[in-house]
């Protein structure tokens, strides 16, 4: 084992030499690792990004799972109300993994202001409301706080804003409909926080305000609500969650999660998991070839010695490990300088954010990144163990050759 190091080590000190042949060939292989890993960095780490970004952002509209009556009402808009008084609320004990559950209302309206109008849907809250997700969010102003009395305020979005010329301490003159009345009912909102989600499918729709007002508008008792939203801890269980939500809720009540309400985005979303599996085959396909190349080249420049070894007696399997050991240590180089350079933009764009998105196509200002320990591992485990796999059929050449040939062999 100690002469086979010794072997690699001047094999190694052998790739150094400008003079070799092999030397500009075992530079490519090396940099078409690199870019390699840094391409498959990218590509999980802006893939998996958008996702958890975009799912965050759906979630904190509509929660995981929304709970509502039992009817043939697919709008935004809530009808018939649900009575508040549950078993599973405030704490939602039968099924594990629930984070949080929270009891809204929407209902349909019109901002009128003097020079003009927008249709918005008004979503009102109440004091078990999270306001976590909308923290992230707020670009001005502060968040209305309903945990006392009736109150005016609302958070309203930049969009909506915008389009208003409204401000932070304006009132919002907003008209509803009432079944059975000819005059629409009116509520002056006041404006206390301005979002900006990104999302524009939800900005330039919903106003935020106190559950209380939709009770008041819609007629309702002070236990009847339009729906629950439901938070879980891990969105990779959201089949088997909403699936034990469901069996838990009763059967006057539905239950739906995100990924059934809003199918095409999340069907766009299931797009960047083939592209990323697109991408690592790719590079790794690349990286292998070119490794192989390098090998051969490797096997072709030392033959004599090769021969020599097999003159003395060394096992042809002796001699291709010391071949392999040295691809290994190729290997080890393109994957170090792939992670420095890879990890180094992934850190720069998720501090400084400097590549935007258009959020009117992707939802999300600029490039979300999602580092884990997960996926960076599974990189470069993965591209080393499939590199090397790859090497062991053209390693194989070694067996071929004859010790008599090499050695004359120039």
């Amino acid at each position: 084992m100690n002469f086979e190091l010794f072997v690699v080590k001047r094999l190694i000190n052998a790739n150094k030499d400008k003079s070799s042949i092999s030397s500009p060939i075992i530079k490519i292989a090396i940099t078409a690792i690199a870019i390699g890993v840094i391409m498959m960095l990218v590509s999980f780490a802006t893939g998996l990004g958008l996702q958890e970004k975009i799912r965050g952002k759906i979630a904190a509209f509509n929660g995981h799972i929304i709970v509502t009556n039992y009817d043939n009402n697919n709008s935004e808009v809530t009808l018939e109300p649900i009575s508040k008084d549950q078993d599973f609320y405030p704490e939602f004990n039968n099924v594990n993994g629930i984070t949080h559950i929270q009891a809204t209302a929407t209902k349909a309206g019109i901002i009128r202001t003097a020079d003009d109008f927008e249709g918005v849907i008004v979503k009102g809250v109440g004091d078990d409301y999270n306001w976590s997700f909308f923290k992230d969010f707020l670009v001005e102003g502060k968040l209305p706080n309903y945990s006392s009395n009736l109150n005016d305020e609302v958070l309203i979005s930049r969009y909506l804003a915008n389009r208003l010329h409204l401000n932070i301490g304006d009132r919002a003159p907003t008209y509803f409909l009432r079944e059975g009345r000819e005059r629409p009912l009116v509520r002056g909102f006041k404006i206390v926080g301005i979002y900006d989600s990104g999302f524009q499918d939800f900005d330039e729709l919903y106003l935020i305000a106190d559950l209380r007002h939709i009770q008041k508008l819609n007629a309702w008792e002070d236990n009847e609500i339009g729906n629950f939203e439901i938070f879980i801890d891990d969105f990779d269980q959201l089949e088997e969650k909403w699936n034990e939500v469901y069996l838990n809720t009763g059967s006057f009540l539905d239950a739906k999660h995100i990924g059934q309400k809003y199918y095409n985005i999340f069907e766009w979303l299931s797009l960047f998991d083939f592209n990323i599996a697109l991408i690592i085959g790719i590079m790794i396909l690349v990286a292998g070839i070119n490794m192989i190349t390098a090998l051969l080249v490797l096997i072709l420049e030392r033959t004599q010695m090769i021969g020599i070894f097999k003159a003395l007696g060394t096992q042809d399997w002796s001699i291709r490990k010391m071949f392999l050991y040295n691809a290994g240590y190729l290997i080890l180089l393109g994957l170090f300088w792939g992670n420095v350079i890879g990890l180094g933009i992934l850190f720069i764009q998720k501090h400084f954010k400097l590549i935007p998105l258009n959020a009117e196509n992707y939802y999300v200002s600029e490039v979300p990144i999602y580092l884990s320990w997960d996926y960076i591992l599974a990189v470069n485990v993965g591209t080393l163990i499939l590199c090397m796999l790859m090497l062991l059929i053209p390693s194989m050449i070694i067996s071929k050759i004859s010790p008599v040939k090499s050695i004359k062999f120039e």
